[in-house]
């Protein structure tokens, strides 16, 4: 497949940029890119915003010919080796193109009978996502860094807070890319990785190129892409189109969630919403807007809720992972380009909070099932890790049950709510606020055609 994976590198472009983005007036714009919120811009006692931004979100107009042949190929099941996987079977559009259904990991393979190894991913926001690098520490920006570094475990890590990102982290951090270890730079090659994957679509070039010239949409194809296209070309034309579809399509990238309203001075948050907000943000309680950063940034984009960058968390091992499987995220079998790095390992992307509320696993490994679990685990797991790690044969707890021994000291115990303490960080109010507002952050969903269903 060497042909297709050449011409991918000419056509790939920075698609995060390459999105079309509407100017607008940003009224206090300054303020409202900081974590440090000022006095008069506090939450009103009503839950309304004083300081409303206008917000900067991409412009929408109808679909190019190319973006529908790829809402086409999204849709077809047909590309896959067994006849019965598309794109939309794991990444449902009404479930915010993640998957709606209780599994952990997705069922494929050519008798779909193969099993993912990681949980299933949503599309959304992909084309804000940076490409994959090793460099200095800008929270704020998502532009790659100047020059990759290479690292080693020796490298220290100091805690992270939400009053700055960037100064008070690693000087050198792994940060962009897709997937949940960004072994992919662009939606073209991330739209190959579960297409050619045998435990997923499991197709073969031949599979896929028998399907594009012979499908509903191939005269469409042929019609961009000309009738005498090599095998090669027209794989790489298909994937392209795939990633065409997820840029100009509405649906993977609605900011239409609540928060986005109230940022524009269009919706009021309730009284538990607004204390979770401020709780998310302070730096000595949730502490989230560290790594998920809430606000607008410089250009007066809506906020992602991350920062591109990956941590070592030391999620519980999931029951259902492969008996002797352990996965290690940056310096998996998957990232040969991280070498001898083992101070990434363990290491996996922050993923976007928006949508999370609808999510029913969570981790890369999907060991759990609310976001209540999760922030349990966050505030507890070094008070109480009786709670989620097992125990040895002696009695005790077999902390960071998933992380082979010698990584161990990756695993961030520094950032708030973990950290040495004698208490946790947040009650077990403060913690139903927080998933209050997270609730917030859900977008409306999209049809089976990428277009926004009402809220």
């Amino acid at each position: 497949m060497q042909g297709w994976r050449a011409r991918l590198i000419k056509r790939v472009f920075p698609l995060w940029i390459g999105a079309v983005w509407m100017l607008g007036c940003h009224p206090g714009l300054a303020l409202a890119a900081s974590q440090n919120v000022a006095p008069e811009c506090s939450i009103r006692a009503d839950g309304s915003n004083p300081c409303p931004v206008t917000l900067l979100r991409p412009a929408t107009a109808p679909l190019s010919a190319m973006a529908r042949l790829g809402r086409d190929l999204f849709n077809d099941p047909k590309l896959s080796g067994s006849g019965q996987l598309s794109c939309a079977s794991c990444h449902v559009p009404k479930a915010h193109y993640a998957p709606d259904d209780d599994r952990v990991f997705a069922r494929g393979g050519r008798t779909m009978q193969a099993a993912g190894v990681r949980a299933v991913p949503s599309l959304t926001y992909r084309e804000r996502q940076p490409p994959f690098s090793v460099g200095p520490d800008d929270a704020t920006s998502e532009a790659a860094p100047p020059a990759p570094a290479q690292t080693g475990p020796e490298t220290p890590r100091a805690a992270k807070s939400a009053d700055n990102t960037a100064a008070s982290a690693l000087a050198l951090v792994p940060q962009g890319g897709l997937f949940w270890d960004g072994r992919a730079d662009t939606l073209q090659a991330q739209a190959a990785g579960p297409l050619f994957d045998p435990r997923e679509m499991a197709a073969t070039q031949a599979d896929v190129v028998q399907r594009l010239r012979h499908a509903p949409y191939t005269n469409s194809l042929m019609a961009l892409v000309g009738g005498s296209a090599s095998d090669d070309m027209l794989v790489a034309e298909a994937l392209f189109a795939l990633a065409r579809y997820q840029i100009e399509s509405p649906g993977f990238h609605p900011y239409s969630s609540r928060y986005d309203a109230w940022l524009e001075g269009k919706a009021r948050l309730t009284p538990h919403e607004a204390e979770g907000l401020a709780l998310f943000n302070d730096p000595e309680k949730g502490n989230c807007a560290a790594c998920h950063l809430s606000t607008v940034d410089a250009e007066g984009r809506p906020p992602l809720f991350t920062d591109h960058q990956y941590e070592a968390l030391a999620a519980p091992r999931q029951k259902l992972a492969l008996p002797g499987s352990v996965d290690l995220g940056l310096c998996a079998a998957g990232r040969t380009d991280i070498g001898a790095a083992s101070g990434y390992c363990g290491f996996f992307r922050t993923p976007s909070l928006r949508n999370s509320a609808t999510r029913r696993h969570f981790f890369h490994n999907g060991v759990f099932t609310s976001l209540r679990e999760v922030m349990d685990f966050y505030v507890l797991r070094d008070i109480e890790p009786a709670r989620f790690y097992p125990r040895n044969r002696d009695g005790t707890v077999a902390l960071y049950d998933d992380l082979p021994r010698q990584y161990r000291a990756n695993v961030d115990r520094n950032d708030a709510p973990f950290g040495p303490r004698d208490k946790p960080a947040l009650t077990e109010a403060e913690r139903d606020r927080i998933v209050d507002f997270l609730n917030t952050l859900t977008d409306a969903p999209a049809d089976g055609q990428g277009r926004l269903t009402p809220p």
